[in-house]
């Protein structure tokens, strides 16, 4: 799988300005000595070995990732074989489930931790170890901005789930289970025991949700080995590619192959086309385009839907299809639909990847489409399966994912043979989830079948970090009429393992003043695919009005920070459209290259 080291000139490695200069035998005896506490030799230290970082994101905080502290001694295994030396350290942790009021919030947070660890410490090289939905961004944030050799070993997907004699996909069971609560099917205990059922193992989400989303396009960016993205965390290929990718990163060191090397902007469209085939997380745009401008790669929002809609989707994997992760391993994951979309001419194939070949290399003879877990590009699930862009008086830009909207959805709101693909609708306005979730069964709103739900201060400023909370399902009454979808628009994200065809990330959000936040109950709004547009029906005299009395006001009103990080990062994000980044990290390129190694510490 890995490229042979051959002919590799063994050039002067980072690690020695610490633990080998004999220039400055104080500095260096100051480096060396203390890492000789624990039991490792000056010959270690001094022999040239490149010292390889293994970047853990596994915690018991972090339970889709704690596997990783398992694989994390087969990784150090192969960096040992392949004649390198591993210094494991930890990851600020994240864990979608778990982190209040949003894992959101500390991607940025893990970034910043994880650029300090690579810039400020005696490594030559990094394995990111990756798996619940940003910890994948995060280290890859944050070796693009260092840029030193790196590759990503994902987690891998949970087995499948199970019950009743039915697969229960991690999150999308959630979604699907919350509504059978409210129309009275189920009662609590059920509820509980059918979602417990979806996470049987080790191992992210089992789904095409963020988590399995954000692994398979490292993979596509070039940055994981063949085949890594899709193995399930518990099979014994998953700690067989822990040793592989620790061999390759010793390697990557010695021919200096760097991420700037390998994402391109080749990279970032295969990275987009295989996003729609794939019917990837709407959580995608912001986490790639925020790693585009760390690496300092044009890409923006619109790139989504010139270079992604007309890509159709291949995977058939909840929530957009039928099956789980342990599938679409077998399947051939992300090299057998790299090879589909080869075939008609969809991939840059000459992308440089971590193995040292590029894309097509990788791929060519991967397995071809089954018909069931991976369709055939020309009898695909869906035809145009990426994201659009819709922009108007709300947003200056938000996204839709088209490979979910439903039979029912299609009917309800964009089958008017007088006006296709659009719809117009009443606007219900909520002030956060808390808002939603207390007042959507009231009556007095008169909420029907055809309104739009919106909610709103959910964007990276507002809640803070961009909450999963824009897939707002109908009042219990329309869903024991059996009307399970309405029209959700929001400032924040949703879960890449809802199959809701939601309009969110809208940019700028509330909190910004943008649009939303003169948005009324009872407005009227026109949404139109076909023209992108997304529009409050008022004049623009009522418009300008509305937007006056905003600011006269002082803004849109969100909650006071709880934490100093919440303050720093409110006072620095940037919207969803181009990342959520903090503004200020975006000008740091290439630190290694360009600074090389920082002052002494004495």
């Amino acid at each position: 799988m890995n490229k042979p080291m051959t002919g590799i000139t063994r050039r002067k490695l980072r690690s020695s300005e610490w633990f080998n200069d004999p220039h400055n035998p104080a500095m260096t005896a100051l480096y060396l000595e203390r890492y000789l506490n624990y039991g490792l030799t000056r010959h270690e230290l001094q022999s040239g070995k490149p010292i390889i970082g293994i970047a853990q994101t596994g915690s018991d905080l972090s339970p889709c990732n704690r596997h990783h502290l398992e694989l994390a001694k087969r990784v150090r295994e192969g960096i040992t074989a392949a004649g390198g030396l591993a210094m494991e350290f930890p990851v600020h942790p994240i864990q979608e489930t778990g982190k209040r009021p949003t894992a959101a919030l500390d991607r940025n947070l893990a970034y910043l931790g994880l650029v300090e660890v690579l810039f400020g410490y005696p490594l030559d090289g990094v394995v990111l170890t990756t798996g619940c939905d940003k910890t994948t961004p995060a280290c890859l944030m944050a070796a693009a901005t260092v840029n030193l050799p790196a590759i990503v070993l994902s987690g891998g997907p949970m087995l499948n789930g199970w019950h009743e004699g039915e697969r229960t996909g991690s999150g999308t069971v959630v979604w699907k289970s919350r509504e059978r609560l409210a129309a009275g099917e189920i009662d609590y205990e059920e509820f509980m025991s059918i979602v417990a059922s979806s996470a049987p193992s080790v191992g992210h989400c089992n789904t095409m949700g963020t988590a399995s989303t954000m692994n398979s396009l490292a993979e596509a960016l070039g940055m994981s080995l063949p085949g890594c993205a899709a193995i399930p965390a518990p099979y014994r290929e998953r700690g067989q590619i822990a040793y592989e990718t620790g061999s390759r990163i010793v390697e990557m060191v010695w021919e200096d192959l760097k991420p700037s090397d390998i994402l391109t902007r080749e990279a970032f469209e295969n990275c987009i086309v295989v996003n729609s085939a794939i019917g990837g997380s709407t959580n995608a745009p912001i986490h790639i385009n925020a790693l585009a401008r760390h690496i300092g790669v044009e890409l923006d929002i619109d790139d989504w839907q010139s270079v992604g809609h007309k890509v159709p989707l291949l995977v058939n994997m909840q929530p957009a299809g039928f099956y789980l992760g342990e599938e679409y391993h077998r399947a051939g994951g992300v090299p057998s639909v790299v090879r589909e979309l080869m075939t008609h001419k969809k991939i840059h194939e000459g992308a440089m990847t971590v193995n040292g070949k590029t894309m097509g290399e990788n791929c060519a003879a991967a397995p071809k489409p089954d018909n069931d877990v991976i369709w055939s590009y020309d009898k695909p699930m869906v035809k145009d399966a990426g994201f659009l862009v819709l922009r108007g008086n709300l947003f200056d830009s938000a996204i839709m994912k088209t490979s979910v909207i439903s039979k029912e959805f299609f009917e309800r709101y964009l089958n008017n043979p007088k006006d296709p693909n659009a719809f117009e609708g009443r606007a219900i306005v909520f002030e956060g989830p808390e808002d939603y979730h207390h007042r959507i069964d009231d009556a007095d709103l008169n909420i029907d079948e055809h309104c739009i739900l919106f909610v709103r201060g959910t964007g990276p400023i507002g809640y803070p970090g961009g909450a999963e909370v824009v897939n707002m399902q109908p009042p219990a009454a329309l869903i024991k009429r059996g009307i399970h979808s309405l029209a959700c628009i929001g400032d924040g994200r949703q879960s890449g393992t809802s199959g809701s065809p939601s309009i969110l990330n809208a940019t700028p959000e509330a909190a910004a003043n943008g649009g939303l936040a003169i948005l009324k109950t009872g407005d009227m709004v026109r949404i139109d695919l076909n023209k992108g547009e997304a529009n409050i029906m008022i004049s623009d005299e009522e418009l300008k009005r509305r937007r006056a009395e905003l600011m006269a006001a002082g803004g849109f009103k969100y909650p006071a920070n709880q934490t100093p990080w919440q303050e720093l990062y409110r006072s620095t994000v940037g919207q969803q459209a181009t990342g959520a980044c903090l503004e200020l990290a975006t000008r740091y390129h290439d630190i290694a290259g360009t600074i090389g190694t920082a002052r002494h510490n004495h």
